[in-house]
């Protein structure tokens, strides 16, 4: 289950360049988000565990990027998270990979919610808006999220006022995952983040999808909170291992 969801929810979001190396997944995105920018180690390597953490560790010092590898449970081979320990790899962003059952999702449409199927340029000006990009921050999220080759829902909550959260969701056969969920911070606490979110799992299950899953900070209580209270568990946890 680990390396499936890892899969797909690599698929969701697209690193700019990607390198295979013997079970390895090596992603650069010139910085833009830890996961897009780490080694993932899914599957059993072949080579000499001190050879691969030396190359991986070569590549991404001739992008002037430190070396990170997103851990799982699952991480391969068993030792490596202990093996990065000894070398001074700082434990970094303890997350939950969560999922929920769409089985029994009964959810009315909301007017105040726009969901557009592919890429628009108003939903990444208003994303940009809410996550103080400026012009040229801007442009490695913007181009990334045109890369997403599955399908994807890009939402918008619309008040009286204007834009005032957005969320994107992107199906893979039978789970939808939801990414990028943000609010105006002027506008929280209003159940909009909560909206956003239900809207894209009746997107998900309308098209097939009979699993949502999403990622959260493990100490985001009231993220935590809120998934929870729409069916949303906890199925694994996942780390940084980072070296400078």
């Amino acid at each position: 289950m680990i390396a499936a969801l890892e899969e797909i929810s690599l698929n969701a979001l697209p690193a700019l360049q990607t390198v295979l190396y013997d079970g390895w997944v090596l992603r650069f995105s010139n910085g833009y988000t830890r996961r897009a920018n780490s080694v993932q180690p899914l599957y059993l390597p072949k080579k000499p565990l001190a050879d691969k953490i030396a190359y991986c560790e070569t590549l991404y010092r001739r992008q002037n990027m430190p070396t990170v590898f997103k851990m799982t449970p699952g991480s391969q081979p068993s030792e490596l998270d202990q093996e990065l320990d000894k070398r001074g790899y700082a434990y970094e962003a303890d997350t939950r990979v969560q999922t929920c059952a769409l089985d029994t999702l009964q959810i009315a449409p909301n007017p105040q919610i726009e969901i557009f199927d592919c890429w628009n340029e108003e939903w990444f000006g208003e994303f940009a808006r809410l996550n103080k990009f400026t012009s040229r921050s801007s442009a490695t999220p913007k181009q990334m999220l045109g890369l997403i080759v599955p399908q994807t829902a890009f939402a918008l909550l619309r008040d009286k006022d204007g834009i005032r959260a957005c969320g994107l969701g992107v199906l893979q056969e039978t789970h939808v995952g939801l990414f990028d969920i943000i609010v105006d911070p002027q506008t929280r606490r209003r159940g909009y983040g909560k909206q956003i979110v239900m809207q894209l799992m009746a997107w998900g299950k309308e098209r097939g999808a009979h699993t949502a899953y999403l990622q959260v900070a493990a100490q985001n209580e009231p993220a935590r909170n809120l998934y929870a209270g729409l069916g949303f568990v906890d199925q694994y946890p996942y780390w940084y291992r980072v070296r400078f």
